[in-house]
């Protein structure tokens, strides 16, 4: 929704230049001066690189904020010198290279809350050592000869792979690793492993991950063994944005992430857009232009859920996401009957990021916190249960929400993003879903007073035709399909002419979307019908058959009360 006029955040972007077929180049960021200490000690094989690596760091550090220091001496990793470095980068390491004493600093270090960056070999490093294996997330295992291959980026919200393009081809050696980092880290990167020769791994093939261990945070890459891969401007920014995600300068969601379903990721097949205005769809990413206006999923409703999508705002910008609303035609209808979790930072406490726009605010410390300013990715977590909405960002917590206004409900219905109008440019990337269990659509019978069921009169499915109380048969036109809309023969359960007057007859017609067509479940057994907040009710509070259901103002009495399938 329109926000009042306000000044931008006070940190400044880092601004994102895509390279085509590469990613992005290093970013001049406005981060708070930090100091990195790069570790490129060897126990085993040497790759060359490591000057190459240790200059691209310097490089680094000297256009964004932090200072480096390089070295070999793992004298350097006392709790004392460890103290003054925000991240430390373990830069091709091979083998053994730190003793017991060294170990325990350097795990403290990271349950301190520091930061670890992982380059290439550093998968071959410390086997013995258990921490350290949690800490990298897989140990290196074999690779094939250096060739081409594709990887496919996961995640273009993280730092590090945000200006990456959804696959990028390049050189390099490919390291197989002893066990799968799933389980346990955000895989931002895997190998197309039909692309080369060599892979072991089964075609789940993590390359690039992150991941949080203890208070700490982890970022590794399997890229970087060549001196060649070094002056990539893709690579360049992904070891960039590594350090600074293990620096805590910008944010991530680094949550294992497993089982969802991609909404959008490059295809708006099932999308709709309502309203003037619209979005531009390039590089599998939906921008937001004119309005104000909402692109919806009119596929299918979806009742409890984990909804996530990462969204960037390149400044003083507007927009939400949408869920919980009936199918239709009018973005305005939608804000009515659902609710939108905002995407503003500067707003008023009510409507601003991570805030259900008018109805509570996002908890300001948590959402500063986990916020990356504009310029920058955020992920959004929408987690729907029942009428309970929770907000994380970046994987934390912002809000916590149940709604309690009998005209809407969160329980079922459709979900989209907001292009707001001129100006207010926002753009979106994997759109992706995971539905609890139970939440198919479900068939069967609705009884209700009596043990009557609800009934389609004479099994017509012309339009107009009466709902009503019958004594139960199993017959088709006592079967209903419940999500968010009630259908049976096809057709849905309405109330005539969308009215929300008491009394107002309940009938069968040609399913449309529309506010009259919603039902949600609500409490005491009833079916409520958002538009009206009013219950689906027995007529005169009878049981007998034929008789008429209506909407009544709701009173939690027996004639509206409903079993559902």
């Amino acid at each position: 929704m329109r926000a009042l006029p306000r000044t931008l955040l006070g940190a400044a972007a880092a601004v994102l230049l895509t390279l085509a077929g590469l990613g992005a180049a290093p970013a001049q960021a406005a981060d708070a001066p930090y100091d990195v200490l790069v570790f490129s000690r060897t126990a085993g094989f040497r790759h060359d690189s490591i000057p190459a690596g240790i200059q691209l760091i310097r490089d680094l550090g000297a256009g964004n904020s932090f200072t480096v220091t390089a070295t070999e001496d793992a004298g350097q990793f006392s709790t004392a010198n460890l103290a003054r470095f925000e991240a430390v980068v373990f830069l091709n390491t091979t083998g053994d290279v730190l003793n017991t004493t060294q170990q325990s600093a350097f795990e403290s270090y990271i349950r301190a809350g520091g930061g670890y960056v992982g380059v290439h070999a550093a998968s071959d490093t410390e086997y013995d050592w258990p921490f350290y294996g949690q800490l990298v997330g897989a140990y290196f295992a074999s690779h094939p000869a250096i060739q081409q291959a594709t990887t496919r980026v996961e995640d273009r919200a993280h730092a590090a792979t945000a200006g990456l393009a959804p696959t990028v081809t390049r050189t390099d050696e490919w390291y197989n690793f002893r066990t799968n980092p799933r389980s346990s880290a955000r895989v931002l990167t895997a190998l197309d492993e039909s692309s080369y020769s060599g892979g072991t791994m089964g075609g789940d093939h993590p390359h690039t991950w992150c991941k949080t261990l203890q208070g700490g945070r982890s970022f590794y890459t399997g890229a970087g063994h060549t001196q060649a891969n070094y002056t990539e401007p893709g690579f360049r920014a992904l070891v960039l944005g590594g350090i600074r995600y293990a620096a805590g300068r910008t944010k991530a969601d680094c949550r294992p992430e497993n089982g969802y379903t991609a909404l959008y990721n490059g295809s708006t097949t099932g999308w709709s857009q309502a309203g003037p205005g619209g979005f531009s769809n390039s590089n599998a990413t939906l921008t937001s232009s004119g309005g104000p206006g909402l692109l919806w999923y009119s596929t299918k409703e979806f009742r409890s859920y984990s909804l996530k999508l990462d969204w960037m705002m390149p400044g003083d910008d507007n927009s939400g996401v949408v869920i919980g609303f009936p199918a239709g035609s009018d973005p305005a209808a939608a804000l009515a009957n659902g609710y939108e979790v905002q995407i503003d930072a500067t707003d008023t406490a009510d409507r601003t990021t991570g805030a259900v726009y008018g109805a509570k605010s996002a908890d300001i410390a948590a959402r500063d916190a986990a916020l990356n300013p504009p310029g920058e990715w955020n992920t959004f977590e929408l987690l729907v249960e029942g009428e309970r909405l929770q907000v994380l960002l970046n994987g934390v917590t912002i809000n916590d929400f149940t709604n309690t206004d009998p005209a809407r409900s969160l329980t079922s219905g459709h979900i989209g993003i907001q292009n707001h109008g001129t100006g207010e440019d926002v753009s979106f990337r994997n759109i992706r879903i995971k539905e609890s269990a139970g939440t198919t659509p479900r068939t069967g019978p609705i009884t209700g007073a009596a043990g009557k069921c609800v009934d389609v009169a004479g099994g017509s499915s012309a339009d107009g035709t009466k709902i009503q109380l019958w004594g139960c048969t199993g017959s088709a036109h006592q079967q209903w399909t419940v999500n968010g809309t009630v259908r049976s023969l096809g057709k849905c359960m309405g109330v005539a002419g969308g009215s929300t007057a008491n009394g107002a007859l309940v009938q069968l017609s040609t399913c449309n979307g529309s506010g009259g067509q919603t039902w949600t479940p609500g409490s005491n057994g009833s079916l409520v019908n958002p538009q009206s907040g009013k219950c689906l009710d027995a007529n005169g509070a009878g049981s007998a058959d034929g008789t008429q259901l209506i909407i009544w103002s709701c009173h939690g009495a027996a004639n509206q009360r409903w079993t559902l399938p």
